[in-house]
């Protein structure tokens, strides 16, 4: 049970604005295993973290009226969006805009570093970790947990995401097979085209059912699933077709958690969230997404030690690795 993974999603997303550096270095500095960026790409082609290309609601770029005339309609992935997309603009103009609490209603503590944080590139991530992984203090390295966000639609576009990201792996010293990432995504194609191209340890996301586990075991060696899939057959059935379980996502705000774990009244007050990460880990999980990792990880640390004999250290075997050199 020692190798189950704490991922800080978007970083520490409920105590700063998600997808900046400052929520990167607070998940760090708060014991997460992996931090999480969702990339999608730049005009000019740089990967930079949002959790979507539409970034009206994350950043201020509504405010800056040389930019008005961007905004437009477009499909992606089959549904229409309208507002600024990260294709239309260069990486010098994304670094003239900031960020904003996306969930400006539920997590109010969060607006007051609205404007503050400037949008992120994957190379300044992987500088902040490897920054902290060169600093004492930490019993393991920090990771990676990058998420490629429609794929398809920068492939059609013109602007690929997989080459950049490997690339950039690469450069960081995070492109063997025992390195501390994890990448994934929704889309199987692009998990396919992954696994020619690299034996980094693949996630496949899914939110509605889980599918074939058999057939997704051949592209991945793990699924990110919504907490309403991640009952203790599917936990068992995964397991079985040598498929990591993470389970996302956990967040403190009564909005997010069942009804016998809402505490007071608003969508905004914090519940139970100890108690749902718990129900999960007696599951069986391997990991999970979490918006508050310090307290993600103390209740993962204090449920591994009560299972741990007297005395007996901690051993560490969640370096994605150790379950690749077994395939």
């Amino acid at each position: 049970m020692s190798n189950i993974v704490v991922i800080a999603h978007r970083g520490a997303s409920g105590e700063r604005p998600e997808h900046t550096l400052e929520s990167y270095r607070l998940a760090i500095e708060e014991g997460a295993d992996y931090i999480e960026p969702d990339l999608v790409m730049t005009r000019d082609g740089v990967l930079i973290a949002r959790h979507e290309n539409e970034i009206g609601g994350t950043t201020d770029v509504a405010q800056h009226p040389g930019f008005a005339a961007r905004r437009r309609t477009q499909v992606i992935d089959g549904e229409s969006m309208t507002g600024w997309f990260t294709e239309d603009f260069t990486l010098s103009e994304i670094k003239s805009l900031r960020a904003r609490e996306r969930l400006a209603e539920l997590r109010p503590q969060n607006r007051r570093y609205d404007g503050q944080f400037a949008v992120p590139t994957f190379d300044e991530i992987m500088q902040l970790v490897a920054s902290a992984n060169r600093h004492a203090g930490r019993n393991r390295p920090v990771g990676v947990y990058p998420e490629t966000k429609h794929p398809a639609h920068f492939a059609r576009i013109g602007l690929p995401l997989e080459l950049t990201l490997l690339d950039t792996l690469r450069r960081h010293q995070y492109a063997a097979p025992d390195s501390r990432v994890f990448i994934q995504s929704f889309d199987p194609g692009n998990l396919r085209q992954m696994r020619r191209m690299t034996r980094l340890p693949l996630v496949q996301l899914l939110e509605h059912e889980l599918g074939d586990l058999g057939e997704i075991a051949q592209h991945a060696d793990a699924i990110g699933i919504a907490k309403a899939l991640a009952t203790p057959e599917a936990i068992q059935a995964a397991h079985a077709a040598n498929l990591r379980v993470h389970v996302w996502t956990f967040r403190a705000e009564n909005e997010f958690l069942p009804a016998d774990l809402k505490i007071g009244a608003g969508a905004a007050a914090h519940g139970n969230l100890e108690a749902e990460i718990r129900r999960y880990l007696e599951r069986g999980i391997d990991g999970f997404f979490v918006d508050f990792p310090a307290l993600g990880v103390r209740v993962r640390d204090a449920y591994i030690s009560a299972l741990q004999p007297l005395h007996q250290p901690l051993a560490d075997t969640s370096f994605p690795g150790n379950k690749l050199q077994g395939r």
